[in-house]
């Protein structure tokens, strides 16, 4: 995503989003994946020492339900709607994977740092929170074709605004843990101060309360918070690598990550995912960001 159109989408962003950032702070109403207490966290998702064993899609189909991790507090991604329903970018998805099943789908809210555990421990047949796509997670998950691309960005207080990354030297960053800001600035900025939180719901408490001097997450998503949060800007729009945004599944559970990027190619026959952010993204971004920016169909990255 160029600099120029996140720039644009900043200037455009709509008042709808303050319903969505505000609705991400309600307690989800399912199941939950508590991140793993770890004060020393690297940065890198925490996994269990050993795997159980992922369901089959016959197991997945007799039970009725396939089981899908998202995110709870981070909207339009992952959050918990004023009903008290999942709802977002990936919960879009993750309905239409459960529907073309034949199953309900049942939600578990994740922590970031906690989205390879609950593959591996076997909670959920499908992490679908907002993941990243890094060396360092192939390793432990597999990832299913992307279907959106984003980069980091910084906001902070208007007032003391963060423009370059040397601003930071001597001040505190708030990220959220297992993410890859956290992977990020503690690989290329060893010498900023990291402040962690699990949710994201309490890093953007940390910044509102001047816990801390920025917090740095995807640029799709502090974009649409400062535009509902008064007195904050993002001084850095786009910083890092252009990454992608995938499913995952438990390392070697080939059947299910075959059919998911079956279903992938087939819904970009009829541009699902551009009816995906009409329905969830567009609200927040308005309607002077093009898609194509974001949006990944049939797992091809342009």
């Amino acid at each position: 995503m160029t600099a120029s159109i996140i720039n644009k989408t900043f200037k455009s962003i709509v008042a709808a989003s303050a319903a969505l950032i505000m609705a991400a702070s309600v307690a989800a109403c399912g199941p939950s994946a508590a991140t793993p207490s770890d004060e020393g966290s690297t940065g890198s998702d925490s996994s269990s020492s050993s795997s159980a064993t992922a369901r089959t899609l016959d197991e997945i189909k007799k039970s009725g339900k396939l089981k899908v991790a998202v995110f709870s507090d981070k909207a339009p991604f992952g959050y918990v709607d004023k009903d008290g329903n999942y709802a977002g970018y990936d919960v879009y998805f993750a309905e239409r994977l459960g529907k073309d099943l034949g199953v309900d789908v049942e939600y578990t809210s994740v922590d970031a740092a906690a989205r390879v555990d609950v593959l591996t421990s076997n909670k959920v047949d499908i992490t679908l929170a907002n993941f990243t796509v890094t060396d360092e997670r192939k390793e432990k998950v597999d990832f299913a074709k992307p279907y959106m691309k984003v980069a980091l960005g910084v906001v902070s207080p208007e007032n003391a605004e963060i423009t370059d990354v040397d601003q930071l030297k001597g001040k505190t960053m708030i990220v959220t843990k297992g993410t890859t800001a956290e992977t990020f600035f503690e690989k290329n900025y060893p010498d900023i101060k990291l402040q962690k939180y699990d949710q994201y719901a309490d890093a953007y408490n940390a910044l509102l309360d001047g816990r801390g001097d920025a917090f740095s997450t995807d640029n799709t998503e502090v974009l649409a918070w400062a535009k509902s949060n008064k007195g904050f800007k993002v001084g850095i729009t786009e910083l890092g690598d252009k990454d992608t945004i995938a499913a995952a599944v438990q390392k070697g559970n080939k059947e299910l990550l075959d059919w998911i990027n079956d279903e992938i190619d087939k819904l970009g026959d009829e541009n699902f995912f551009h009816k995906d952010y009409e329905e969830t993204l567009k609200p927040v971004y308005g309607d002077e960001v093009d898609p194509d920016e974001i949006v990944v169909e049939k797992g091809v990255v342009d």
